[in-house]
């Protein structure tokens, strides 16, 4: 089962929500330390997808040039 990058980035979303709602400061930066966590496992998620559709298309284009 893979975990696509929206949920990652809604994650971040919501931890950002929270730290701007914080009034506490050291829960503020622990909020933002993990939406910047998060953020980095979406943008891994998307590019690794990019990759992924990239190098489906390749082959598809080399099985179509093939026919």
């Amino acid at each position: 089962m893979t975990v696509s990058s929206e949920f990652y980035a809604a994650q971040a979303a919501e931890c950002a929500r929270a730290a701007g709602d914080s009034q506490l400061p050291r829960q503020r930066e622990q909020l933002e330390r993990a939406r910047e966590d998060w953020q980095t496992l979406a943008d891994r998620a998307a590019a690794s997808a990019a990759g992924r559709d990239r190098r489906i298309a390749d082959a598809v284009a080399r099985a179509s040039a093939h026919l």
